[in-house]
């Protein structure tokens, strides 16, 4: 089937994720992906592309992994399907134990979803169980952050803190408590980033007091927020959070869907880089490496203990899904896992992981570049034009990101835009020498795109 026909079912049949409404039926633009190999993806025309973003920030070993599909292909002959509501399958059993071995502290007690937004909401509506048992029913309050993002289903959207995409959705508004988003970039009047942090942590402070911690449930962070930017907070903030939160008896959950599984050098970024030691760690996306829908959370088993056994009043956990522990999906992730061991992928995304944000600062001559940011194999560099007004400027920062994912796919890479900013996850297989055709091509797209604006008037601050 050709790429024309492909884009004409689309149009007729498909909705997607994040759709332009107005666009519906309309889109003549989007590529057609049809292939995957090592960092390198391949649309239907036969080009082939880096994959900036390793697909949504999951693929963690590379397209293409044999291992992976033998060992999934195994599992589905041997045992298909499996129900964790009244059964227990061999291949969670032992994720489970991997998994537990590697968390801080004594997160051992973990839970399986089928991704992120399932696995958000289900470690909120843990906690909301945990105080209905515990007799603290107005305890119920979330602290969460803008530019955050947690999920799509109603609950892990509602305290989602990205803004600026335009949409009718509802989300769940009483009881949710928003704080500025950690990023110095977006904060100029304060002169230091130490200052800036000053100002986080009083912010903090001050909407418990507000709130009244009593009230409070939980505080869920991104360690850096990804989806919203690759927002790198200010160093010891997310610790000085963390430390805050304690203080005051309010669950601390850490979303490390995109942080965990080498992203940052470590199977868990938390204690490994931040040092903190939460009360539930979430994880998604990197599990599996992409090949298989999964998530879960990882939760402490000294809070635990607060709400079950004697403590349980006979209450149930209801809450659970079809594909909950997988045996196909928990099968994928221990092949993914052990890639990642015996390739040493962790140690080779903290060798690589610093070049890789040291090329991606070279950028900065570009006058249209306002920002380049991240940390390990996570990375954002966000544009900046002038706009007369709001609306005005959020159609040329939609315009700004377009373009140059437009000319970096004619080139070879293919980017994620997020409004203006242009987001960066490779496969963290990824070479110091691929890393350089990365830079080389999102350079060359960021100066056409600069002459584009120049051509149509366009004014960069």
């Amino acid at each position: 089937m050709k790429t024309k026909q492909h884009r004409e079912i689309y149009n007729k049949n498909l909705l997607h994720p994040w759709g332009d409404l107005s666009e519906l039926g309309n889109d003549d633009s989007s590529s057609v992906i049809v292939k995957g190999d090592g960092i390198y993806i391949f649309d239907s025309d036969g080009n082939r592309m880096i994959d900036g973003p390793a697909g949504m920030w999951c693929m963690q070993t590379g397209y293409g992994r044999r291992e992976i599909a033998d060992a999934v292909s195994q599992q589905m002959l041997n045992l298909s399907y499996a129900t964790s509501f009244t059964l227990i399958n061999n291949k969670e059993t032992e994720l489970a134990k991997r998994i537990s071995e590697n968390t801080p502290g004594d997160l051992n007690r973990i839970y399986f979803t089928t991704g992120g937004s399932t696995a958000v909401d289900s470690a909120l509506r843990l906690c909301q169980l945990a105080n209905n048992i515990k007799g603290k029913n107005t305890k119920k309050q979330i602290l969460t952050r803008e530019k955050a993002y947690h999920g799509s289903t109603y609950l892990s959207a509602s305290v989602t803190g990205k803004e600026r995409d335009k949409t009718a959705m509802d989300v769940k508004k009483d009881g949710i408590h928003f704080l500025s988003a950690p990023c110095h970039f977006y904060f100029p009047q304060f002169t230091s980033e130490g200052e800036f942090c000053d100002f986080l942590i009083n912010e903090l402070e001050e909407k418990i007091v507000e709130v009244g911690p009593e009230n409070i449930m939980a505080f869920i962070a991104e360690p850096i927020l990804a989806s919203g930017g690759v927002i790198v907070p200010p160093k010891n903030y997310y610790y000085r959070c963390w430390q805050i939160i304690k203080k005051h008896n309010i669950v601390f959950i850490a979303d490390e869907v995109v942080t965990a599984f080498g992203r940052l050098g470590h199977w868990f970024a938390s204690e490994k880089v931040f040092g903190v030691i939460p009360d539930i760690i979430v994880f998604a996306k990197g599990i599996t490496s992409g090949y298989i829908p999964m998530g879960g959370y990882a939760v402490s088993e000294k809070y635990m203990e607060s709400f079950s056994g004697d403590e349980a009043d006979g209450c149930l956990y209801s809450n659970g899904y079809t594909w909950s522990g997988s045996p196909v999906a928990c099968a994928a992730a221990l092949a993914s896992w052990n890639i990642l061991e015996s390739e040493n992928l962790l140690q080779h995304v903290l060798e690589v992981g610093p070049y890789f944000q040291e090329q991606l600062q070279t950028l900065n001559d570009i006058p249209i570049v306002g920002n380049v940011r991240g940390h390990g194999l996570m990375a954002a560099v966000e544009m900046t034009v002038k706009g007369k007004d709001e609306e005005d400027l959020l159609d040329k920062d939609y315009a700004v990101g377009g373009l140059v994912d437009k000319h970096c796919q004619k080139m070879g890479l293919l980017v994620r835009p997020f409004i203006n900013i242009c987001i960066i996850s490779p496969p963290l297989i990824i070479s110091r020498e691929e890393i350089d055709d990365l830079i080389s091509i999102l350079r060359k797209g960021l100066e056409l795109t600069m002459k584009d604006l120049k051509k149509n008037g366009i004014a960069i601050p």
